[in-house]
């Protein structure tokens, strides 16, 4: 299955550690069955909220399969499996495909003046669509931004099906749309035209012969298809209601890591056409996500995690968690947002 619909909240998922730094697998799932019963649309696994670069090879394989068993099975589920070189990264991606994930996604190299990084950049992420297991989501970065000639090569790719717009500024998504506005698609979707996943349309067990179960040949629910354009998802929390006003199809906040239900709200009320309701909700959690995001880190992310009952956690050393002012300001902002 080529193509998946990316539409609505996507929650950036954390890592939970035990106090000894271990991985700690079981409060990783309990985390992923809890966050699978909001209105998210999918989660976003290795990210930066994730700790990615903190974690082992073999820490890394234990989270994708970990989610992959633990999430809903109409969860969308995308792996960030960017590595320093194609041959890893392609690794990575069929190692999520084998994990029953709906795609990966990858940011570019870091690009500077020089001309040979560019591109390098441009040819590993070429290499990465071309050889890549699952459907391809850029993943652009402050730090590693995409340029618009790349994002409207790139775009054509018949493997990259969309980006997540790390500033997610009305302007610059306009500018991607605008750049992209001639790419259109067919994507398997579900007979209400929500998102087919590669776990839903699983053949499912029969019954038995000779005890032996048997299989349908056909997928596990009716779908039809729907034609989707090249899908911007934004990675700001403050920004992403006048980003979906833009042309976005939805967000990858993170503050949704330890407030999932409150990003959503902003979601459906724009959905709904209540642009009023969307406005004051977003402006809610704008303020929340002062305190859990940028300069704070990942340690105030996941005190927040810990402040609504989701397992957080210290993170790895040498991420610090927050000061206790800055825990009590974040419990004072998400104290209205407890779900």
């Amino acid at each position: 299955m080529k193509g998946m619909l990316l539409e609505g909240i996507f929650l950036p998922l954390t890592t939970p550690f035990h106090a000894d730094g271990r991985l700690f697998v079981s409060k990783l799932a309990a985390n992923v069955a809890r966050y699978s019963r909001t209105p998210a649309a999918g989660f976003l696994v290795l990210s930066e909220c994730g700790e990615a670069d903190g974690l082992t090879g073999e820490e890394t394989l234990t989270v994708l399969r970990t989610v992959g068993e633990s999430a809903a099975s109409e969860k969308v589920l995308i792996a960030s499996v960017g590595r320093e070189s194609v041959f890893a990264t392609l690794q990575l991606a069929a190692a999520a495909a084998e994990c029953g994930y709906d795609a990966v996604a990858v940011r570019p190299a870091l690009l500077t003046a020089e001309p040979s990084m560019e591109v390098e950049a441009m040819t590993y992420l070429r290499a990465v669509a071309d050889g890549a297991a699952l459907p391809l989501v850029l993943l652009d970065h402050p730090a590693r931004t995409l340029p618009a000639g790349a994002i409207e090569e790139l775009a054509g790719h018949p493997n990259v099906i969309g980006m997540v717009d790390a500033v997610g500024a009305a302007g610059q998504v306009g500018r991607s749309r605008s750049l992209t506005a001639a790419i259109h698609r067919q994507v398997t979707v579900t007979t209400v035209f929500a998102a087919a996943t590669r776990r839903m349309l699983q053949p499912t067990s029969s019954g038995s012969l000779g005890g032996v179960a048997v299989l349908e040949a056909q997928p596990a629910l009716k779908t039809r298809t729907r034609r989707v354009g090249f899908q911007i998802l934004t990675g700001s929390t403050a920004t992403m209601l006048e980003a979906w006003q833009a042309g976005a199809t939805g967000s990858v906040p993170r503050l949704a890591a330890c407030a999932p239900q409150a990003c959503c709200e902003v979601w459906q009320a724009f959905r709904d056409g209540d642009l009023p309701l969307a406005e004051e909700k977003q402006e809610r959690v704008r303020r929340a996500a002062s305190a859990v995001e940028g300069a704070a880190g990942v340690g105030a992310l996941k005190y927040g995690c810990d402040f609504n009952a989701y397992y957080g956690g210290r993170p790895r050393l040498p991420l610090l968690a927050p000061t206790a002012a800055h825990m009590a300001q974040v419990e004072h902002l998400l104290a209205g947002m407890r779900v």
